[in-house]
């Protein structure tokens, strides 16, 4: 597979190292308006082609798919560019800022029959991959209740850099910037990870939303500091079960924790993963009057970047595909729709 990375940020190091790992994938371009970060992008990744935009790259033409890693409102126009010129796409999380646009995404790329995945990354979790085998396989029985939840804390830590200078993480705290939030950057996350091990997708929601202030006049230069910081959402799964997702970047004393806890009416499960943690406890069988929880071997499952390049081979299209990510922006916009205003169905 010959491949161009679109986008050179941070996440773009992790697309260029992880597909460098299949001897069968060579990144043959990188695409960047600003010169100085292509040439030190490309260099530091070995790419021999370099293109100030996606019009010059589609123009040469000599690559089967593409890496979009681009900053969230860049993903539509550029991942429907691709498309119309045939390329297999793989996208960066969330695959659009609406609904209607990742719908479009999706129908776009199932018509033109080309491979399409999205970055979730946290399907590449073992416990979640796991855990969804054992609900699937029916031992913890019927899902009851379950609690979700992704807690970060960059807002009160410099663990990840001083958010308050440097542009990468002020850009997620501006909507004008196009970010949508935690519930854009890391609700997708959560959603997907909670509805996927439970093997059950949210049938109805509702929500509540906050911005809260971190600055006097909520401004830094170019950048109103007013895309949301927390949300809590209270759901209803297909299967009839109740439970809560939130996210948050306030989360003082976590580093970047998913956190998911399902109880069914034969056992449970409690997954940890994304931190400094990565673990499965199960309580099931004469466990459960005991209150005992004992570890779950969790196999090693390969990365989203090597199952798009499998992908690519085979002609067979992975998951999460575009479809599975536009119905998680669905219930993202849903859970803004929602705010203080009750129960939303999911149609």
């Amino acid at each position: 597979m010959r491949l161009i990375i679109l986008g050179t940020g941070s996440m773009a190091g992790e697309h260029a190292r992880n597909f460098a790992l299949d001897p069968e994938v060579e990144i043959v371009a990188a695409v960047e308006p600003t010169q100085q970060r292509l040439g030190q992008f490309a260099e530091a990744h070995g790419i021999p082609h370099r293109f100030a935009g996606l019009d010059e790259a589609i123009a040469w033409g000599d690559f089967d798919a593409a890496a979009n890693v681009t900053p969230d409102a860049v993903h539509y126009p550029t991942t429907m560019q691709l498309i119309a010129a045939g390329k297999d796409v793989f996208c960066e999380k969330p695959l659009a800022t609406e609904y209607s646009q990742a719908r479009e995404m999706a129908d776009a790329a199932d018509s033109a029959g080309v491979i399409n995945m999205v970055n979730l990354t946290y399907r590449a979790a073992p416990p979640v991959q796991r855990a969804r085998e054992m609900v699937l396989a029916g031992e913890i029985g019927t899902i009851k209740h379950f609690e979700a939840s992704y807690l970060q804390s960059w807002l009160v830590g410099r663990h990840w850099g001083d958010w308050q200078t440097e542009d990468r993480w002020l850009w997620r705290l501006s909507s004008a910037h196009g970010s949508k939030g935690v519930i854009g950057d890391i609700g997708i996350h959560i959603v997907d990870f909670a509805t996927y091990a439970a093997g059950s997708d949210i049938a109805s929601l509702s929500s509540r939303v906050r911005t809260f202030q971190k600055v006097a006049g909520d401004r830094i230069g170019d950048y109103t500091l007013d895309a949301n910081d927390s949300v809590v959402m209270s759901v209803e799964l297909a299967n009839g079960a109740l439970g809560s997702i939130q996210a948050t970047r306030w989360a003082t004393g976590t580093l970047n924790d998913l956190r998911l806890d399902l109880y069914g009416d034969r056992g449970a499960l409690r997954l940890l993963a994304g931190g400094r943690q990565s673990s499965l406890l199960a309580c099931i069988g004469a466990d459960i009057d005991t209150q005992t929880w004992r570890e779950v071997a969790c196999p090693p499952v390969p990365t989203n970047y090597l199952r798009f390049a499998t992908a690519v081979r085979s002609r067979v299209n992975g998951d999460p595909d575009f479809r599975r990510a536009a119905a998680l922006q669905h219930v993202l916009d849903l859970s803004f729709a929602a705010d203080g205003l009750g129960s939303l169905a999911i149609a």
